[in-house]
């Protein structure tokens, strides 16, 4: 290391008297940057770029006394591959653009820095020569005017510095250390990703949103860790947080140590921890809390790793899943893929990247084969390929790219489009479009302002940031055990508010819907009450929420209000609301299919009785007593039609003609069996030897018995409405958020009466049937009255326990259906198998047939 940090002082410091000394006459070879692959595209303005397309750098330490060997670098990154590609891509699309930079075209030169800070400042030395290397005479004039990258912080630190000594403006499209916003260090640096700052502010704002108190904090040995970490908790503190603990992740991942940090979440009980810190630190830690089986830890995520392919293995998904934490914006840039897959090295044979990337992606070997690669054959497709190279789902870095390149167009459009006496320098002067001069390049990317196509405004503010937005992510897994970043909202400094959460689309680690609660906090929202917990620090106490029913309207409430009675809590426990009102209505499902029902029988009753009517001179229908059928008939549509009194809203006329409406209608259909029952039974009666009992059952007879057992029912509904009629009433407790609108009976005693004197009827119907079903004729109906008899018994024995026991409306629901079930029994028993005769069988509906004895009589 001692060598290395002497290597890169001199280095630097004899490349820059060099390079900014304006005495120097003639331009000398820098050696020891002409052996760096360089990717170039003339153009009339030339940009560089800096990119990490390799993770390491593999040489060996200078001596100092010979010329270094040429530079190799190791771990070919193909998300980074993809960033370059789309700076190209970029390029390419302002090139043939004729609204941006309409008579000049863009070119570009591009570095591999290979991840390290000394490689970093090299290929950014070489970018300032100006020489490519080749033969003749150099050309210190191809200096380019403006730089993109690097990626990484720490990168973007040692090239900043250096650019900086010569203004020359540097866009990074990854580097997000708020120690780059400082402006007396960087005054040259700019960047298309937001500050950390930004990043902490909404992180704050995110523990603030879920009521989050007691939080624990991991932080990477490093600048963008400890810096991140140490501003996120100076401001979750300020918001009345508490910090559980504050723990460095140690680079050398020394086992112990992680161990000891691990063990601390434990100790203190925190169920929220975040991790600040770069992807690999990360992963250690993770590792270490998979082997201490921590699983129930809802883990909040740095920019760094929310969406690092390395953490979303499946041996990770048992303690990172539900995690949390805000990622850039990403941005689905039209025609990209399809750019991405347009390469291949027959076509690209001067990109000195591409041989490698193609090695790589297919493990093969373009020049001669050797033991470990085959030769590749020629016949690879990258469009066959999963990689991430060719993944556009998630364009949030390479979209940071497409703005950075699009940033320097825009702002050498305006350069060229300047008006003399309205220039941005002296005297309102212009800069020199055919000489373009760095210091003013940057000054034009300093002040644009634009919108692109897809909608979204950049700029800079004066510490060259863009403005702050990201997506918060939230890891799911779905069905194939591979984890889906689910964006689940959004932060937009520019939005108000800023921070808008999907709270229905988080899946929270432990594949949970209900938030996670941290229980130390410094104040309890409204809906809830605070509850203090022994031998723990002042500021940790559970909020508690109110229960159902109760409110607290206040910060820090000790105890819950109670609701009045016809009110209740709302969802957040902070206001009564007036309860809603439940009743069977129209407008329901049930209601809706029981009219449907009811509308139906009723349908069906006159059906029958059009039936009768149309066949009124056929013997069944003659013999069958039409008077008494269209009066059954008649009694039954009124059944099905009462049951509509039960639906809607309970008034004083509605419950007051509900179940007298029904008693009646039930009474004088039974009144009208029993009538047709007792008739059956004696005519068979009469036709014994010497019985004259028919003169008491003519039709006058009939009409008497079917008037005076309704008339009984009349009268006991006359003294029921009279006495203490059906009134509404409001059901309210304290303990339930709904007021039950019923119809209260008013005297129990008189619908006791009501429904036994129903049941009185139907039971000597059903005794007198049961008598007569075995007398021989070919249509016995006393067969099937029984069977109706036996029907409404069962029904209406079957209702009373389900009337008692069912709530609310579902109570008017079971007394419908009873009604319901009761009349289409009596409809379908009675008067199905005439209409099938009718219908049917026209040939049984003879004076003969139904005179005859039924053929089991015949053979005795």
């Amino acid at each position: 290391m001692a060598y290395n940090s002497v290597y890169v002082c001199v280095t630097v410091l004899f490349f820059s008297t060099l390079i900014s000394s304006q005495l120097l006459q003639t331009c000398r070879l820098i050696r020891s940057t002409s052996d760096l692959p360089v990717l170039t595209s003339e153009g009339d303005i030339m940009i560089g770029a800096l990119f990490s397309l390799h993770d390491t750098v593999l040489e060996s330490p200078p001596s100092f006394t010979e010329e270094p060997h040429p530079t190799q670098c190791s771990g070919f990154n193909f998300r980074t591959f993809r960033w370059m590609q789309t700076m190209i891509f970029a390029i390419e699309e302002i090139n043939r653009d004729k609204r941006l930079l309409a008579n000049l075209t863009l070119g570009y030169k591009i570095y591999d820095s290979c991840s390290t800070p000394f490689h970093a400042l090299r290929t950014a030395l070489a970018l300032m020569n100006g020489n490519e290397g080749g033969t003749g005479k150099p050309k210190c004039r191809g200096r380019v005017p403006v730089v993109i990258g690097d990626g990484g912080s720490t990168l973007s630190l040692v090239v900043a510095r250096f650019l900086g000594v010569f203004h020359v403006p540097q866009v990074s499209y990854f580097s997000s250390c708020a120690c780059l916003s400082n402006k007396l260090e960087f005054p040259s640096f700019l960047r298309t990703m937001p500050s950390d700052f930004f990043q902490v502010d909404a992180l704050a704002q995110l523990v603030q949103h879920f009521g989050w108190s007691w939080i624990g904090t991991f932080a990477g040995d490093d600048a963008y860790g400890r810096g991140g970490a140490q501003i996120f908790n100076d401001e979750v503190t300020k918001l009345g947080a508490c910090i559980a603990f504050y723990e460095i992740i140690p680079k050398n991942h020394d086992q112990t140590e992680m161990s000891r940090i691990v063990k601390r979440i434990r100790e203190t009980g925190t169920r929220v921890v975040l991790v600040f810190a770069l992807e690999q630190d990360a992963r250690a830690l993770f590792w270490e809390a998979l082997q201490q089986n921590l699983t129930s830890i809802q883990w909040l995520a740095s920019e760094a790793w929310i969406t690092a392919a390395v953490l979303s293995t499946p041996e990770f998904h048992s303690i990172l899943q539900g995690s949390m934490g805000y990622a850039i914006r990403r941005a689905d840039i039209p025609r990209l893929q399809p750019f991405l897959l347009r390469l291949h090295p027959s076509k690209y044979p001067q990109d000195p990247f591409v041989v490698q990337f193609w090695q790589e992606m297919f493990k093969c070997s373009l020049g001669t084969s050797t033991s470990i690669r085959p030769p590749c054959n020629g016949s690879e497709v990258l469009a066959n390929t999963g990689n991430i190279y060719s993944d556009v789902s998630q364009l949030r870095i390479s979209y940071n790219v497409y703005k950075a390149v699009y940033a320097i167009a825009h702002a050498l459009d305006s350069m060229l489009h300047c008006e003399p006496g309205k220039g941005p320098f002296a005297g309102g002067s212009c800069p020199n479009s055919s000489s373009i001069q760095p210091w003013q390049l940057l000054d034009y990317l300093k002040h644009i302002h634009f919108t692109n196509d897809f909608g979204e405004e950049t700029k800079f503010d004066r510490n060259g940031d863009p403005v702050a937005m990201y997506d918060l992510i939230n890891w799911q897994l779905i069905g194939n055990g591979e984890v889906r970043y689910a964006t689940v909202g959004r932060f937009d400094e520019t939005m108000q508010p800023k921070l808008v959460i999907e709270e229905k689309n988080i899946i929270w680690n432990g594949n949970q819907r209900q938030v996670p609660t941290s229980v130390c906090s410094t104040s309890c929202p409204p809906g809830t009450r605070k509850a203090t917990r022994p031998n723990f620090p002042l500021c940790c106490f559970d909020c508690i929420i109110c229960a159902a029913g109760e409110v607290s309207n206040q910060t820090d409430a000790l105890e819950c209000e109670k609701c009045l009675p016809e009110f209740w809590s709302n969802t957040r426990r902070d206001t009564c609301i007036p309860k809603l009102v439940e009743f069977l209505s129209y407008n329901d499902t049930m209601g809706i299919t029981l009219l449907a029902v009811a509308l139906l029988g009723s349908c069906f009753t006159l059906a029958v009785a059009l039936i009768f009517v149309l066949k009124r001179h056929t013997p069944l229908v003659k013999a069958n007593n039409s008077e008494l059928s269209f009066l059954i008939l008649s009694s039954l549509w009124l059944c099905f039609l009462c049951a509509l009194a039960f639906i809607g809203q309970p008034t004083s006329w509605s419950c007051g003609l509900r179940h007298t409406a029904f008693g009646i209608a039930f009474s004088l259909c039974l009144s009208c069996i029993l009538g047709k029952t007792m008739v059956v039974l004696m005519a068979f009666r009469a036709t014994l030897p010497g019985t004259n009992v028919m003169k008491w059952f003519g039709p006058l007879q009939q009409r008497g018995i079917i008037f005076l057992c309704t008339a009984v029912q009349l009268v006991i509904c006359c003294t029921w409405l009279s006495v203490a009629p059906p009134v509404p009433r409001k059901l309210m407790t304290r303990e339930t958020a709904r007021i039950i609108l019923l119809c209260d009976v008013g005297s129990p005693l008189a619908f006791s009466l009501v429904l036994g004197y129903i049941g009185l009827l139907a039971a000597v119907c059903f005794l007198l049937a049961f008598f007569a079903r075995k007398l021989p004729d070919n249509f016995n109906e006393a067969k099937f009255i029984t069977f109706s008899m036996l029907i409404f018994c069962a029904v209406w024995i079957a209702f009373v326990p389900a009337y008692v026991s069912s709530p609310g409306k579902y109570t008017v629901a079971v007394e419908i259906f009873a009604i319901l079930a009761s009349s289409y029994g009596l409809l379908l028993c009675i008067f199905t198998p005439k209409c099938y005769i009718i219908l049917l069988k026209p040939e049984k509906n003879t004076k003969r047939y139904l005179m005859s004895k039924s053929n089991s009589e015949r053979k005795y």
